[in-house]
């Protein structure tokens, strides 16, 4: 049984919750209520304001909230005595995070988690922070004299308050529902790819790569759209922004260089100190635009990169089930980075004295250390291992005696000897709820794997991992489900889900080509499309027409973290709307991106991944399909010629002899395409038109080729 208390470890009601952010938060003094009819309702009886507080379980500032406030007795009472306090998990309900995340950027004019609102007993917002210290300093006010102020205000002013929430919940609600295409005119055309291109150009950071200064994130959709403006285009410089900031992302600190995977983000501008969560977003996408990178250079750097991060996913992040949890931790034992930090004297006790030296020399590990303490700014004598280039350039410069591929042989000893060492340390916790928008883009990052590296081990594992969802999270109707926690699915899913998983469904049939993966992505996309397309405005919501009802119903546009699931579900339509030849479905798709041109045509740079739609809007797709039996070994050469070379957005078809199969009937025009002869025949489309049949490897060759160029 739950207790009600602020004194002592006792449970608060988050104790019944499954989410790991909640569950954190089950022991705090703080009279927590999760999100549901019973916190409003006491809200409304006891004529209290609402405290939300947003965040997710690895999230360092929400730690220090955590620690600094919610567990302080003195913070608690405030709290318990004014408000009545409700905890989201954004991962669990991004709905929620979105709405009021909306709040905070429209009154400060910016956001982040922890994110706090306050607002009043029907949901309408009049107050809006990120991270609030437990005490007023340097100007900045606490939650010791925050709560007070209002907790007065609501007592002697409240009809003030309520106006003023009623005012911002109607000013952002009507920016969020109105057409997002001001100008009827306005369409996106091959002039906008360009601008988006001139301001990523503007932003890169000549020095250290990336865009920006500081803090820097690895925005991998960035990086994609850059190689397909290069491979349009042929302008060098895209392709060079890609590639320096992949090698300085892979060469800092951003980057684990002892168990891989890449940080959520660095502080710095040099990408040498990160915040140490690891989310499996970052390691999808990164995998993915380095497969599509090593597909466009051949460079096996980027290979090489892509199969660490898969190691560490297939090592640390895969349930028994097949599919990913979500996140580590940035913390342990109290402290961020804990877990990843190193002294010198330790790596010479791990090592020995010759190659110690190698490692520190090359990894930069000093006695002094590199890791400072953000509060403090201290010096703590504990490193961050990064490189200053890539391995074969730091030991030129060096000047080592060793060869490259001695020296690699020593630091790949090194690494698991402190790997295993690192093992023994207390780990960071894991979030391990199961969510189907990341594991969407897990699969996706599989399927480009197996295809870049004709690696059979990563299909097999998107082909798990899908299954586990069609199983578990979708019901035969097409409608998914968002969490999967302790044996059991949960909350319907938002557009996101829709959006990655239809995306790995359809880059799962272009892997295994098994053709009930492309009819699931059908059958799923079209349920978005019933419950989820605006058919005034187009565009798409970011929740059902049957989910809980909200101040508003917003729409995501903007490329943050990861793409949004109005660009993802764009791309989507557009590729099945080619797969099916289905002018409508496509019709859908364009006036989608019309609907969303008054919004972004000013700065698409903040919209790659949308831009990447238009791009394949504006200059089309190709689609090559292959006439031959999966298994026979002169087809799978041919699918592995065509995998092998970066050929954007491309859709390829398999035309088996199994007459059992529907891939005729979901694309009737591959009718009559068949293999001649006994042997595969290839049959390339672009803007509507099939040329002829290609049945010789030197034609086919010639013509894949060809189609890998810009």
């Amino acid at each position: 049984m739950n207790k009600e208390s602020n004194q002592g470890n006792v449970t608060n009601r988050l104790a019944r919750e499954k989410s790991p952010y909640l569950q954190q938060h089950a022991h705090d003094p703080v009279n927590w209520y999760p999100w549901d009819d019973e916190a409003f309702r006491k809200a409304r009886e006891e004529d209290k304001p609402i405290f939300l507080s947003i965040g997710y379980s690895t999230c360092h500032w929400c730690h220090v909230m955590k620690k600094e406030s919610f567990q302080d007795e003195s913070v608690a009472k405030l709290l318990n005595d004014s408000f009545v306090s409700i905890k989201v998990d954004r991962e669990e309900r991004p709905d929620i995070d979105s709405i009021y995340m909306s709040v905070c950027q429209a009154i400060n004019g910016r956001g982040g988690w922890p994110l706090t609102i306050l607002m009043t007993p029907d949901r309408k917002p009049f107050y809006a922070a990120t991270y609030i210290p437990r005490e007023s300093h340097y100007g900045i006010p606490g939650m010791k004299d925050i709560i007070p102020a209002i907790s007065d205000l609501w007592l002697n002013k409240k009809d003030e308050i309520i106006n003023s929430a009623n005012d911002i919940t109607t000013a952002i609600a009507s920016s969020a529902m109105v057409s997002e295409k001001t100008d009827p005119n306005t369409q996106l055309d091959e002039n906008v790819l360009h601008r988006t291109f001139q301001q990523l150009h503007a932003t890169f950071d000549q020095v250290y790569a990336g865009f920006g200064r500081a803090p820097k994130f690895p925005t991998p959709h960035n990086l994609m759209f850059l190689l397909r403006y290069w491979k349009r285009t042929g302008n060098a410089s895209a392709l060079d922004m890609v590639e320096s900031t992949l090698s300085a992302m892979r060469v800092g600190g951003i980057y684990d260089h002892i168990g891989y995977g890449f940080h959520r983000y660095s502080t710095d501008r040099q990408w040498l100190v990160p915040h140490f969560e690891k989310m499996l977003y970052d390691q999808a996408l990164m995998i993915i635009v380095l497969a599509e990178t090593y597909q466009a250079t051949g460079n096996i750097e980027y290979s090489g990169n892509a199969r660490q991060i898969l190691s560490y996913l297939k090592r640390d992040m895969l349930s028994e089930q097949g599919a990913f949890f979500s996140a580590e931790d940035a913390d342990s034992e109290g402290e961020e980075g804990k877990f990843y930090l190193w002294e010198a004297e330790e790596i010479d006790n791990i090592l020995g004295k010759d190659s110690a030296g190698i490692f520190k020399k090359l990894f930069n590990i000093t006695k002094e250390g590199n890791f400072i303490e953000e509060h403090n700014k201290k010096v703590t004598g504990k490193n961050i291992p990064h490189m200053i280039a890539n391995l074969s350039d730091s030991v030129e410069n060096s000047k080592h005696t060793n060869s490259i591929e001695s020296t690699a042989e020593s630091i790949e000893s090194s690494r698991q000897k402190l790997f295993n060492e690192r093992e023994k340390r207390i780990h960071p916790s894991k979030d391990d709820k199961i969510l189907t928008d990341w594991n969407g883009l897990t699969i996706v990052a599989l399927c480009k794997a197996a295809q870049a590296f004709n690696e059979d081990e990563y299909a097999k594992m998107a082909e798990i991992a899908a299954d586990f969802f069609l199983e578990k999270m979708v019901y035969r109707n097409g409608k998914i489900m968002h969490m999967y926690k302790e044996g059991e699915a949960g909350v319907d899913a938002f557009l996101e889900d829709y959006a990655f998983f239809t995306w790995g469904l359809l880059e799962l049939y272009h892997t295994v080509f098994r053709t009930e993966y492309l009819e699931h992505a059908i059958k799923i996309n079209n349920y978005m499309l019933a419950h989820f397309h605006d058919n005034i405005n187009g565009g798409f919501y970011h929740t059902s027409t049957d989910a809980e009802e909200l101040i508003f119903r917003n729409k995501e546009v903007y490329d943050g973290a990861i793409p949004s699931g109005n660009s993802v579900c764009i791309m989507n339509i557009l590729r099945i709307a080619t797969i099916t030849a289905d002018p409508e479905l496509e019709g859908i798709g364009l006036n989608a991106l019309d609907a969303f041109a008054g919004k972004v045509n000013s700065a698409p740079a903040g919209y790659t991944y949308l831009m990447t739609a238009a791009d394949t809007a504006i200059n089309g797709s190709v689609q090559i399909i292959v006439a031959g039996d999966h298994e026979d070994a002169a087809t799978r050469d041919i699918i592995s010629l065509i995998n092998e070379r970066f050929i954007p957005e491309k859709i390829v078809l398999l035309i088996p002899e199994n007459k059992n199969d529907k891939i005729n009937d979901i694309a009737p025009y591959t009718k009559g395409m068949k293999a001649i002869d006994g042997k595969p025949a290839v049959h390339i489309c672009k803007e509507h038109t099939c040329e002829r049949p290609l049945k010789g490897t030197h034609d086919i060759v010639k013509n894949i080729e060809a189609l890998s160029r810009y």
